[in-house]
């Protein structure tokens, strides 16, 4: 199939398989004139990028939980 939508080239004059391009699909709700910029802008764009925790603060959780759980056990036997 050397379509880009993967339609069987039978039914390639169907008028049911016409689709939109990108451009028009994103753009459909957006107003003609919008004088606010777009929330989700889509594509890749210069950003900051994410800042992860580190993994002595997961280890610190993931300890500070089993800790709580045996004080638990240890103080309501």
């Amino acid at each position: 199939m050397s379509s880009p939508h993967g339609i069987d080239p039978r039914a390639q004059n169907d008028p049911r398989n016409r689709y939109p391009t990108d451009e028009q699909f994103y753009g459909s709700d957006r107003p003609e004139h919008a004088l606010l910029p777009e929330d989700r802008p889509r594509g890749g764009g210069e950003g900051i990028p994410m800042k992860h925790r580190g993994p002595w603060a997961t280890v610190a959780l993931v300890a500070g939980i089993i800790l709580l759980i045996l004080v638990g056990i240890a103080l309501f036997p």
